[in-house]
């Protein structure tokens, strides 16, 4: 959790897989602009984390975590425990059932954790 009256969302996947189950298409669904077209998972946390930001400023911080190199201990704990879809979505170190990187989502996830 970030410092008080701060949200942490944190994106844990792997650096080369999909943004998403789904195709980036014209639709985007995912309601992000900027890494139209790319469907990767790093291009599509930096999209998201902009949008973050630009909505919420500091009130929101964003972190990538990749598990490509090892998974952290409490990341390891969370898969075993809850079996969450990747890319796993956290907020403030809680998992959420979002399952792919989607700005609407992800904002009501942030909304309930500044209440």
């Amino acid at each position: 959790m970030g410092m008080a009256g701060t949200v942490t969302v944190e994106v844990v996947g792997l650096k080369n897989s999909e943004c998403s189950p789904f195709p980036c298409d014209d639709d985007r669904t995912c309601g992000l602009e900027e890494c139209f077209k790319s469907g990767t998972l790093v291009a599509a946390f930096q999209a998201l984390a902009n949008a973050l930001k630009a909505a919420y400023g500091d009130r929101v911080e964003t972190k990538l975590t990749l598990l490509d190199d090892g998974t952290p201990v409490y990341i390891r704990e969370i898969i075993e425990r809850e079996h969450p879809p990747i890319p796993m979505i956290l907020v403030n170190g809680r998992v959420t059932k979002i399952g792919r990187i989607v700005l609407d989502r992800t904002k009501a996830e942030i909304e309930k954790a500044l209440v």
